[in-house]
């Protein structure tokens, strides 16, 4: 029920009690209003009551060249007023359309790519499943069926990319079937390392593991295996270099594809283009979103390979067409502005940007460690995490799902006191603002993080006295 404020200065009191909000404790929307945000600009937030907050997660990981940026905002303006939108579908596209699949082919980390256009991150991961079922089963190999995902990943929010990431309680709650899925351990190095392993020996078992599970399940019913360069929602662990061409060549050998999740990773964040040039990377797929348009309008695309291409082709030449489609796919006005954020990424040497601020950005993660909070901190690129744990406490691996307590939260919660938004994951406090951040910026982000943690660790302390207060 909406409970009406009489003034503007009294927003703080009402609340909606219709709106739903993703990844948020329904009963505290019953009795609370969410913190609601009424404009942006560059890295800044401002709620309601005009306070300002750093975006220091791009929102969720998305807001790539800030907010409210004149030049986007004008590419979609001019796009609705030319032609606001129009299916891209039986034969049918705008120009908008054209020119992106052409200028996003010729930066792709494919060969000679062929891109399919949806709106969310989630639909490009789901559809890509779908794709290869339907190209495997006119290659002759229909079984081929299985996907392999990576434990407490995160690929997307429908019924069948659910199943690729988070762990079992998220799985039994919602109840998703998991007959097509299978899971593999995450390179979270060191944490996740046996006493005494290095690195080498950390990814070899990896590998093996990797391979047990396709010789397990059966190498003719798996069809390919999914995963992000660097998976946020496991605390952020850059593998070590040798994991991925170890785990490329298992795949190879046993005819396994690999598909390259950059929803996160591509459009700058790891000073390249994508992050799987710097990590030599050779995916068969690789599906993108978020940065693509800034996130000021959702587009997604799936990049597909010559042979992931050429077994669609099998299947259009049985049938005569590709039974694929939908409404809002390559909307006219996201593909406008995704064009435009290519262009300001040529404009403004947006990559040469983010490659100049990274040894800052991270000197001032690594300024942390000093912090009795801080038990250590992890780089890629413009992404950061800042590990923490009480004093005495065991550091973690990785998430085991995707609700977050303790204490990542509560420097989140602090952090909006001091002015600064973070995301608490998997133990540890993961940062990836917008690639426009300038190095002073990045010396108010760490100010305004280290407040936040200072309050933390004096709670700590203030409850810890009274505990001892009340036991004498």
């Amino acid at each position: 029920m909406l409970q009406t404020a009489k003034s503007n200065d009294n927003k703080s009191n009402y609340h909606n009690d219709a709106v739903l909000l993703g990844f948020s404790d329904l009963k505290r929307l019953k009795s609370e209003r969410p913190l609601v945000f009424d404009r942006g600009k560059g890295i800044f937030i401002f709620d309601e009551t005009g306070k300002d907050y750093i975006e220091a997660v791009s929102c969720f990981y998305c807001v790539s060249l800030g907010f409210s940026d004149g030049e986007l905002v004008d590419a979609a303006a001019r796009q609705l007023r030319s032609l606001p939108m129009y299916s891209s579908a039986i034969h049918r596209t705008v120009p908008a359309v054209m020119e992106l699949s052409e200028r996003l082919g010729a930066l792709a980390p494919v060969k000679n790519p062929r891109i399919y256009f949806a709106t969310t991150g989630s639909e490009a991961n789901d559809y890509l499943i779908k794709f290869m079922w339907y190209g495997n089963g006119f290659a002759g190999e229909p079984q081929r069926r299985k996907m392999i995902s990576r434990k407490s990943s995160y690929h997307g929010s429908t019924i069948a990319t659910a199943a690729l990431g988070g762990g079992s309680e998220l799985h039994e709650s919602f109840g998703i079937p998991m007959g097509y899925s299978l899971q593999v351990s995450h390179p979270s190095f060191p944490n996740a390392a046996l006493p005494g392993e290095d690195e080498e020996a950390f990814t070899s078992r990896l590998a093996e593991e990797l391979e047990k599970v396709i010789l397990d399940a059966g190498p003719e019913t798996v069809g390919a295996m999914i995963a992000e360069p660097v998976s946020v929602s496991s605390g952020m662990f850059a593998p070590p270099a040798s994991y991925f061409p170890k785990v490329t060549s298992v795949l190879r050998k046993y005819g396994v594809q690999l598909f390259i999740d950059e929803v996160v990773t591509g459009f700058g964040r790891a000073g390249h283009m994508w992050a799987s040039e710097p990590m030599g990377l050779e995916p068969d797929c690789v599906t993108c979103a978020k940065g693509i348009s800034g996130a000021y309008m959702p587009i997604s695309g799936i990049i597909m390979g010559e042979e992931f291409k050429r077994r669609l082709d099998l299947g259009n030449q049985a049938q005569g067409w590709f039974a694929h489609g939908g409404t809002h796919h390559a909307h006219a006005v996201s593909a406008a502005v995704a064009v435009e954020v290519l262009n300001i990424f040529e404009r403004r040497d947006i990559l040469g940007h983010v490659r100049r601020v990274i040894p800052h950005w991270n000197r001032m993660l690594d300024g942390f460690l000093d912090h009795p909070l801080v038990v250590g901190t992890r780089k890629f690129g413009l992404l950061g995490a800042i590990e923490v744990a009480a004093p005495g406490e065991a550091r973690g691996a990785m998430a085991s799902s995707l609700k977050v307590g303790g204490l990542p939260k509560a420097v989140y919660e602090a952090g909006l006191e001091t002015g600064v938004i973070v995301r608490p994951l998997a133990g540890c406090i993961v940062l990836s603002p917008p690639l426009i951040i300038t190095e002073s910026e990045i010396d108010e982000l760490g100010r305004r993080l280290r407040s936040a943690c200072d309050r933390v660790l004096a709670d700590m302390s203030s409850r810890r006295r009274a505990e001892l207060a009340e036991a004498r």
